[in-house]
């Protein structure tokens, strides 16, 4: 009994030794690369999880964001000739000089050679995936990326599928293998780290694609015009 119960102690040690260990993966602009995977145009009907039009300012809102932070970015599709459609132009022709892989037919961009051998060139360790649909783009590479070793990051809110069910069961299956799941703007305040850096930067970044916080900043902008009129 004793030795019973000696070995459960220390399974639990172990076991919260494992998950303390990773309890706050910090995202570091400087180990970080942004995969946009499949963010096609006909590929865009499909989510129905989200309301299009938040959707479409999520996706804005982090490609924005990486552009921002002069983030190393990879950027990839999946038959584009095809139903799939060509990426969203607007989020294409943000970045003119980074990688883009379009995979002739490999479903999981991470079965594209040319893909993987593109993320590994950036140098980079944490990856924030975003894509559509979230239960096979996303979620195929998150897990592709987390066993190769990297350390993954996805954005909820920049990834879209068929419905709340299949989007909440890919959720799960990504926690389980230990990716991380966070939204745009989680991701765009842990990577500035501090508003004194730039706050008028960070907070026009936010004001572009968060209605609420466009209100936020109106607020403020009229306080502080208040208070300098008086001055």
């Amino acid at each position: 009994m004793r030795f019973s119960i000696t070995a459960t102690l220390i399974a639990t040690a172990a076991l919260v030794s494992s998950v303390s260990a990773d309890l706050y993966n910090r995202l570091n602009i400087d180990d970080a690369a942004f995969l946009f995977v499949d963010h096609q145009t006909g590929l865009f009907s499909l989510v129905q999880d989200s309301n299009p039009d938040s959707y479409y300012m999520s996706v804005m809102g982090l490609a924005e964001a990486a552009k921002y932070y002069n983030a190393s970015i990879v950027l990839t599709t999946s038959r584009e000739d095809g139903p799939n459609g060509p990426m969203l132009p607007e989020l294409k022709a943000m970045f003119p000089n980074s990688p883009y892989i379009p995979r002739p037919g490999q479903i999981n961009a991470w079965d594209s050679e040319e893909f993987v051998n593109a993320v590994k060139a950036t140098g980079k360790n944490q990856l924030i995936i975003s894509g559509i649909v979230t239960d096979v783009c996303v979620t195929f590479v998150a897990l592709s990326a987390k066993e190769a070793g990297f350390d993954v990051f996805v954005v909820t809110d920049a990834s879209g599928t068929f419905n709340n069910p299949v989007r909440d069961a890919a959720w799960l299956r990504m926690q389980q293998a230990g990716v991380q799941l966070m939204n745009w703007f989680a991701v765009a305040c842990e990577l500035g780290r501090d508003w004194r850096h730039d706050i008028n930067g960070m907070a026009a970044l936010f004001a572009k694609r968060i209605p609420s916080y466009a209100h936020v900043m109106d607020s403020f902008n009229g306080a502080q015009a208040a208070i300098n009129s008086t001055q």
